[in-house]
């Protein structure tokens, strides 16, 4: 259902700015209480757009962000401003249920902090205050300015990110336009410094400011710009794709650990295939992952390599389907689908059988593709491990000759669940092997009514018998 009022008649215009929150301290009073006030600003800053939120948008909101709602009024009431800001306001407005609810406030951290016996402090590029209400946590920041410009010549790349500033200031250093909205849920405003709802309105996706440089800024960006275009169906601005396609080579600066969170988010969408095609056609999977970069385009157009590409878009399709059907792949999932045309390919396998291989190879082909993970990216080893024991138990599901093997305990193993969802994926990509498939998920559904009794005997069934030694023959 769309939250959207019919039309949105702006409270007031630019050049016009609302009156300020009660308890919430005035410009002028904030310039003497914010050391960024006290500098003069390097650009003109903008004054918002305040459009009249529709009351079922904050219906929702209070609904479903009942915490972050006591965060905002705790920190209003004690003279601060605050309000819900990013993800959660563009989600509110397009009628999707917000993941999570974060706020935006001109407290500084330590001041937050104290404000809430539940608060901490983390990060180090960019404090923020955590507010923990049982389960739920509040992601509570304070307003920020762009870094100080840089001296010419030098690197745009953000490494630190704690200068303090206004909810306008705020505004202009954010991404996208669309994740720039200010909603305040107790006095029904939001405030557009950046025309965000214009975008929104067209489904457009935009950067704040000159795309190049923003992408220089932050090369993460890219990826976050082709998951929302991908997730929420947003039209990527032709500025900013050719800023992307531009900036992709400058992903192997950034931080290994935040391309492989954002990696995974975009394998978890369950829009992975549209998303993996805008990475490859922004040149932007070649600095990330270049492994499977040469895998999908080793050179010159050939059948064999569209059989390639083809394949692995089936894998992707696959799993977006599984997740939209209401599956949560694990990491380790995740990383054995991602890897698992490559492992195919260099441990010289059938393209459509894994099982035909020595598991020794699957094992040591795993094992190269995954070094640069554990190492660069910081993928914790044990899903880098569990990814590899996935792949090499996949034959287990289709070879069950061997008079040793028993069923029913394979079932029982710590790795099963996870190894038969990679197999379902890979059933459904291929378009064959699921009616297997299900008679593994009967065979679980027997394994798991056994008895300890039971299960004991099927050991001893499972056990290999002794050979019996063979006497030596006495010489003559």
């Amino acid at each position: 259902m769309d939250l959207r009022p019919p039309e949105r008649t702006p409270r007031y215009g630019r050049g016009e700015l609302p009156p300020p929150p009660s308890g919430t301290l005035d410009m002028s009073q904030r310039r003497k209480s914010n050391r960024a006030g006290d500098r003069p600003p390097r650009t003109p800053l903008p004054t918002p757009v305040v459009y009249e939120a529709d009351e079922s948008l904050l219906a929702e909101a209070r609904a479903r962000g009942q915490n972050a709602l006591r965060v905002i009024s705790r920190l209003q009431r004690s003279g601060h401003e605050a309000y819900l800001v990013g993800g959660c306001v563009r989600d509110l407005l397009i009628g999707r249920a917000p993941k999570d609810f974060d706020v935006a406030t001109s407290a500084r951290p330590r001041q937050a902090k104290r404000l809430f016996r539940t608060g901490r402090i983390i990060g180090r590029r960019f404090r923020l205050v955590h507010v923990r209400y049982g389960d739920e946590i509040i992601e509570t920041a304070t307003f920020r300015r762009a870094p100080s410009e840089s001296p010419p010549g030098s690197e745009l790349l953000i490494t630190e990110d704690n200068e303090y500033g206004t909810a306008a200031e705020d505004a202009l250093r954010r991404d996208f336009t669309v994740n720039a909205l200010f909603l305040d849920p107790f006095e029904g405003d939001i405030l557009d410094f950046v025309g965000g709802m214009e975008d929104l309105d067209g489904r457009g996706l935009r950067t704040i400011g000159e795309p190049r440089t923003r992408l220089s800024e932050d090369p993460v960006r890219i990826l976050r710009a082709i998951k929302f275009s991908t997730r929420l169906d947003f039209r990527i601005d032709k500025q900013t794709w050719s800023a992307m396609s531009r900036c992709a080579a400058d992903l192997d600066r950034s931080a290994p650990p935040r391309i492989l969170e954002e990696i995974l988010r975009l394998l978890r969408s369950g829009t992975a295939m549209g998303a993996f095609k805008k990475l490859r056609s922004c040149s932007a999977l070649e600095p990330i992952f270049p492994g499977l970069h040469r895998h999908l385009d080793p050179g010159r157009r050939t059948a064999d390599s569209e059989a390639v590409r083809q394949s692995f878009w089936r894998l992707l399709e696959a799993l977006d389907a599984d997740i939209q059907s209401g599956e949560l792949p694990s990491n380790a999932v995740l990383v054995a689908l991602l890897i698992h045309d490559l492992v195919e390919a260099r441990a010289s396998i059938e393209a459509e059988e894994l099982q035909g291989a020595a598991i020794r190879n699957i094992a040591n082909a795993a094992d190269s593709i995954l070094e640069p993970f554990t190492s660069g990216a910081r993928l914790p080893r044990k899903d880098a491990s569990k990814a590899r024991r996935l792949l090499t138990l996949q034959g287990r599901f289709t070879a069950q000759g061997k008079q040793a093997f028993r069923p029913l305990l394979f079932c029982l193993t710590e790795d099963f669940q996870d190894a038969l969802a990679l197999f379902r994926i890979r059933s459904r990509a291929k378009g064959r092997g699921y009616d297997i498939y299900q008679g593994w998920v009967d065979r679980l559904m027997q394994a798991n009514e056994l008895t300890d009794e039971e299960i004991l005997e099927e050991r001893r069934h499972g056990r290999r018998r002794k050979r019996k030694r063979r006497r030596r023959k006495k010489r003559s």
